[in-house]
């Protein structure tokens, strides 16, 4: 039996921290993100979590999250790192909601945001552009596989529209 969560996909930088805590504001419930999860556990930031200890030792710690968001955590509404969909028991968490922007869209979102240096800063697998459009372009496919819900966030003006999307997918 599918979990009553809705779990937000997507690459970095496409809104799902953003969207998730507004969906959860309108629909008074709890909103987490599993970034934040793994940054309380380790006690540092995620950015510190790649350099000291490697992409692969952050990936075991989202395995882990995932077994704990499974088993524990019902009518929430999760946003997820952009990784997050390697986790094999991604489905029994919730019901997934794929954002999807094209890398461009992404990078613009980012560089208009007031607080842009910082954006790109905490993210690691930004750094380097060419790289992180390889990667954008490896999940992509990964991402709609994994997906219940499909929303292409270039075709909404504002964040708010988005929000009453999605809470329109939530009641269907």
């Amino acid at each position: 039996m599918k979990s009553s969560n809705l779990l937000f996909i997507g690459f970095m930088g496409v809104g799902k921290s953003t969207l998730s805590k507004m969906l959860a504001k309108e629909l008074k419930t709890v909103c987490l993100d599993t970034d934040k999860i793994i940054e309380n556990m380790e006690s540092r930031k995620i950015k510190e979590i790649f350099a000291d200890e490697g992409e692969e030792y952050f990936r075991e710690l989202e395995k882990k999250v995932a077994l704990w968001l499974e088993k524990n955590v019902q009518n929430s509404i999760i946003s997820t790192g952009g990784g997050f969909i390697h986790v094999k028991n991604l489905k029994k968490i919730g019901t997934i909601i794929y954002l999807k922007s094209s890398y461009e869209g992404i990078i613009k979102r980012l560089k208009n945001h007031p607080q842009s240096k910082k954006k790109f800063a905490k993210r690691p697998l930004l750094q380097d552009k060419k790289r992180a459009k390889e990667l954008f372009l490896s999940r992509e496919e990964h991402y709609l596989e994994c997906a219940d819900f499909v929303i292409e966030i270039e075709n909404y003006k504002n964040e708010k529209d988005i929000v009453k999307e999605i809470k329109k997918l939530a009641r269907a």
